[in-house]
């Protein structure tokens, strides 16, 4: 795989102040992977730790963890269950997501072989915040010892459409990576195949527009070009992918960088990390049309940025992307706000963090008039750290 973790050249410059009120998660010395959503009034923020004090992350036995932000505080943490089965991993993580009638679904890596990428995507339900927890099985009807992971969950009316990389085609190399859906009750329904060929490791995410549910990932053309695609549901079918703009990004190896999006209604928004042209930044871009196509792309981090993207939509038409800036070996959590005409206000930094990849991704979801932000703080040990920042904080373009 390839990086653009390292990177050099002229950068842009860190702000030395940080914004946002501190509102750490009940996550114990060690956590990871934290992965954030906004649903029913709430937001859900679930994480692996490890079970043992003092313990490293993604060692020995862990737990699937979450708690319940009210704007305020988090709730106690609660289990989704433990042991020593997790695939722990700085870019492919846990996800927990709420149906409308209030029940929850977990989704995480687990490891089913002896290879190093050998794991199943597994499922937990509780029919309420409270819990308790109930395994379900594999989202995917295979048992193939190969790679299913990077999951995104969205409601989908009474049920959770779950989308994931699958590898069962690459057993032996003699495949390629998928893009595989399915729609999960009480069991999952049968996967659907949406895309062939897709890049290994980078992050899916999906939204619900008006129109359907929509995934973002990173294809993989034969010429090795690795464009962000985007497949909707319309009219109770699959759209063919189509890209959300055509950079053209040619790399001989996954850049383990996904992208982001947000809907509401018929409004889209996508945000992501490309390289083309030895030139690392941030790009997003608008869809007014529920995905079917997608204005001019905005330049959101440029001059070296580390990628590593989050969206929200914002009640205007606009929109405000997270992302990791770097200088040297330096980084920090930013935030940038985006008008509907494409304009961007100043970046606002929310906190200093590393170009590690122990550092892991940030997770950005609006609550109300906060931003809210969870990252890894990849310290010794590693902490889950969290911030609230108003909205009305993160400047508007000029």
């Amino acid at each position: 795989m390839i990086s653009f973790l390292a990177i050099s050249g002229a950068l842009l410059t860190l702000a030395a102040g940080t914004a946002g009120q501190p509102v750490d998660p009940p996550a114990a010395p060690g956590a990871m992977g934290p992965n954030l959503v906004a649903t029913g009034g709430t937001l859900l923020l679930s994480w692996l730790e490890p079970l043992r004090p003092g313990g490293r992350p993604g060692e020995g036995d862990l737990a699937l963890r979450y708690a319940i932000f009210d704007g305020t505080r988090w709730s106690v943490a609660r289990t989704i269950l433990s042991g020593p089965k997790f695939f722990a991993n700085w870019a492919d993580f846990p996800a927990i997501a709420s149906a409308s009638p209030g029940w929850l679904l977990a989704a995480w890596p687990e490891r089913s072989g002896a290879g190093d990428y050998d794991y199943n995507m597994e499922l937990a339900r509780a029919a309420s915040a409270g819990g308790p927890w109930r395994r379900v099985g594999p989202a995917h009807e295979d048992d193939t010892q190969a790679e299913h992971g990077f999951v995104s969950l969205v409601p989908e009316g009474e049920a959770i459409r779950a989308f994931w990389l699958d590898g069962r085609n690459m057993k032996g190399d003699k495949g390629s990576m998928s893009l595989r859906t399915a729609r999960i009750g009480e069991r999952p329904e049968p996967s659907q195949l949406l895309d062939a060929r897709v890049c290994d490791c980078c992050q899916t995410a999906a939204a619900v527009t008006s129109e359907g549910s929509i995934v973002v990932y990173r294809d993989r053309s034969d010429e090795e070009i690795r464009d962000i695609s985007i497949i909707r549901r319309s009219g109770g079918e699959w759209t063919a992918p189509r890209s959300v703009a055509e950079d053209h990004w040619k790399i001989g190896g996954c850049p383990v960088n996904g992208p982001a999006v947000a809907a509401s209604g018929k409004r889209v928004g996508v945000a992501w990390f490309t390289a083309e042209g030895e030139r690392p930044r941030v790009r997003m871009a608008f869809s007014k049309d529920a995905g079917a196509s997608f204005g001019k792309p905005v330049e959101v981090d440029g001059a070296g940025s580390a990628g590593r993207v989050g969206i929200v939509l914002e009640d205007g038409g606009g929109a405000i992307v997270c992302f990791v800036a770097a200088e040297g070996n330096a980084a920090a959590i930013r935030v940038r706000r985006v008008g509907p005409d494409g304009r961007a206000g100043a970046p606002l930094s929310i906190a200093s963090t590393s170009l590690a990849r122990s550092s892991g991704v940030p997770r950005i979801a609006r609550y109300r008039d906060t931003l809210v932000v969870a990252w890894v703080d990849a310290g010794e040990p590693f902490r889950l750290r969290a911030s609230s920042v108003p909205l009305v904080a993160i400047p508007r373009p000029e």
